[in-house]
């Protein structure tokens, strides 16, 4: 058996070759015209242009995390009947639309054209055809075996990318480049359609970079629309992929142990990334510093190293905007503890002065400057709040659930003043 191969694909060029060979190992090498094009970057922080191939250990936090992971990684195995453990044999599946600029397609299979929407449109769904969608993520997550689609996204929460055209939602024709993210909410958790809503809006009205999002429902079931960073419509109406990483990609660590418990990135690590990585790092640090401060205030404590990522668009690379925004302490099952320490302290209830002290040295920044963002967020989150509320409140169905997230955020938001 010959090693079986996928061309990775940016923007109509081959990069290089994602292999496994014949005992199942897999590795990566870039192209010989990629190398020598001083105009091309790397696929990774993590796996900088060189002629010698990448092992499996080197490549894998790379191409393995551009997959679901949990229990979608292994339901979408079952539906594609491969093994859940066989990177390859899942992109081979699901790499036609990923994270970021990439297509991974079989060898001598090229990247379908596509023109504008306006010219190659898909059908779109009526509130029917979107129910059947949010009924078949749970048994074929990203909708993986149904034909014409190759569609792939980390994480362990369910969804699927879509295109929404004139308002209205579609899936993808085959080559198709992706607009949105479908989340359906969390079968076990009441109400993250709405928690992640108000999260969310509530970040972008304080001044946050954060991803636009729509909390939709159709015949009652509720979803949330997010608007893809990744993704830009051109003059002409064409939709581009954009290059992306998520933090765990960049420093090389497998998405199984993305939480900084089990080895994964701390925010020492990320700053340091920041500041070697972005054109701009100034304005990330600051960026990244805001983000955990809110972090905190929402009581998100999911907020690991796949859930920051860095954008390579054409002003250099930098801090993507935020996403997974959800306020998790909002459910007594899951822990209070944060994925990510800030200051050495796992929970609100720990920060205090000495805290913030130990955070700013790892940001690499002054206890005042700190101190001055952690005042202007909670003033900042204490006024919007009401108005956020207010304003998505029509477009949500579980305003019980609304109402206590937004409850729940104010009496955070003085506690945090508190801690400082």
């Amino acid at each position: 058996m010959t090693a079986r191969v996928l061309n990775v694909w940016w923007n109509g060029r081959i990069v290089g070759q994602f292999t496994q060979d014949r005992h199942g190992d897999i590795g990566f090498a870039y192209a010989e015209a990629w190398i020598d094009d001083e105009s091309t970057l790397p696929l990774s922080a993590s796996l900088p242009k060189r002629p010698e191939r990448f092992s499996r250990r080197e490549c894998r936090p790379f191409f393995g995390g551009l997959l679901p992971e949990e229990r979608q990684r292994l339901v979408a195995a079952q539906a594609l009947g491969v093994s859940p453990a066989n990177d390859f044999a899942l992109l081979d599946r699901l790499g036609g639309d990923v994270a970021g600029a990439l297509q991974l397609l079989p060898d001598k299979q090229e990247p379908i054209k596509t023109g504008p929407i306006a010219d190659q449109q898909p059908t779109p769904l009526d509130d029917a055809g979107i129910v059947r969608v949010l009924d078949a993520l749970p048994t074929r997550p990203l909708l993986a075996g149904e034909e014409g689609l190759r569609l792939s996204l980390a994480g362990a929460q369910s969804k699927v990318p879509v295109i929404v055209i004139d308002g209205r939602i579609a899936l993808p024709l085959p080559g198709q480049a992706t607009t949105h993210i479908l989340k359906p909410p969390i079968a076990r958790f009441p109400g993250t359609t709405e928690n992640e809503a108000f999260a969310m809006k509530l970040g972008a009205t304080i001044g946050l970079d954060v991803a636009p999002v729509e909390p939709r429902s159709a015949e009652g079931r509720s979803f949330l629309l997010v608007e893809r960073y990744d993704r830009v419509r051109d003059t002409s109406g064409v939709v581009r992929r954009i290059h992306q990483e998520d933090f765990c990609q960049a420093l090389g660590v497998p998405p199984e142990t993305k939480y900084a418990s089990e080895g994964g990135p701390t925010f020492k690590d990320c700053f340091e990334l920041l500041r070697r990585v972005s054109a701009r790092p100034a304005t990330d640090v600051l960026k990244l510093l805001d983000a955990a401060i809110f972090n905190l205030i929402i009581g998100n404590a999911d907020a690991h190293g796949k859930n920051f990522s860095i954008l390579y668009d054409d002003h250099g690379p930098r801090l993507a905007p935020l996403y997974d925004l959800l306020s998790t302490v909002a459910y007594p099952d899951l822990s209070p503890k944060m994925a990510m320490r800030i200051g050495k302290r796992a929970t609100l209830a720990e920060m205090d002065a000495d805290g913030w002290q130990a955070y700013a040295k790892e940001a690499g920044v002054g206890l005042p400057l700190v101190r001055r963002r952690i005042t202007h967020l909670v003033d900042s989150t204490a006024e919007a709040v009401a108005r956020v509320l207010e304003d998505i409140s029509d477009l949500c169905i579980d305003s019980a659930r609304i109402n206590h997230v937004a409850d729940l955020i104010a009496g955070r938001a003085k506690l945090v003043r508190l801690s400082i």
